[in-house]
């Protein structure tokens, strides 16, 4: 097994295919910087990760910690930059090293045969870092593309998992507008063509703490069962 660490994150390799039977690639984004001892989703993004390696050793497996990336805001000079290499326009110094950055992080997601999404509620949304990520892929002519009769995904054939956790109950009438997490991320997947991710929320621990434990624990079992069959 060869493990190291880059730009990307950390990612994991299993020699041991085989034949010549391609090895599948699995990309896990974190978008938690608490540990798991005080973030559900972090302890889910940890069971998940643990259960799917160990029922699936013949895997090709990359972790990104978009905390600990620290990646630049998707703005003017991204945008520019992309603009510009599309119309054959010589770009900055600047605009080279965004546009590169953009296209690692693109690049890696398409190559990847399943994702997994993992983060909480923050203020009714993701957390900042994810927002950022989510845009650097939202590419036209890569995740989706423009037709005559609206935008088309292009991605539509990968797996993805979506696990998010909120310490509220987001399940009622009233609630149910202000969530914004799950949602947000799961919209935009259906953007790009992934309609059906499976999608595991664990809410209301905070809010209901007289059964916060079991709440966690039965969120947890679900996760397991996901990550098995993923």
């Amino acid at each position: 097994m060869g493990l190291f660490s880059s730009l990307f994150g950390k990612k994991e390799e299993n020699t041991n295919v085989e034949g010549n039977k391609k090895m599948s690639k699995v990309l896990f984004v974190k978008a938690n910087d608490r540990p798991a001892e005080q973030a559900v989703s972090s302890k889910m993004y940890e069971t998940f990760v643990s259960t799917y390696k160990e029922a699936n050793p013949n895997t090709e497996i990359t972790e990104l910690d978009l905390f600990a990336l620290d990646l630049p805001y998707y703005g003017n000079i991204a945008i520019s930059g992309g603009y510009k290499r599309s119309q054959g326009m010589e770009l900055t110094a600047e605009e080279e090293k965004a546009v590169a950055t953009v296209d690692q992080y693109l690049n890696q997601f398409l190559e990847a045969d399943k994702v997994v999404f993992a983060f909480p509620l923050w203020n009714f949304t993701v957390p900042a870092p994810l927002i950022t990520y989510i845009s650097y892929l939202s590419q036209a002519g890569k995740t989706f593309k423009y037709t005559a009769n609206g935008p088309e995904g292009l991605v539509g054939g990968k797996k993805v998992v979506v696990l998010g956790a909120r310490g509220s109950d987001y399940s009622s009438e009233q609630m149910a507008p202000m969530e914004m997490a799950v949602n947000y991320v799961t919209t935009v997947l259906g953007f790009w063509g992934i309609t059906n991710p499976e999608t595991v929320v664990i809410e209301g621990h905070n809010q209901y703490p007289d059964r916060s434990q079991q709440i966690v624990e039965e969120g947890l079992e679900n996760v397991k069962k996901v990550a098995a069959k993923f």
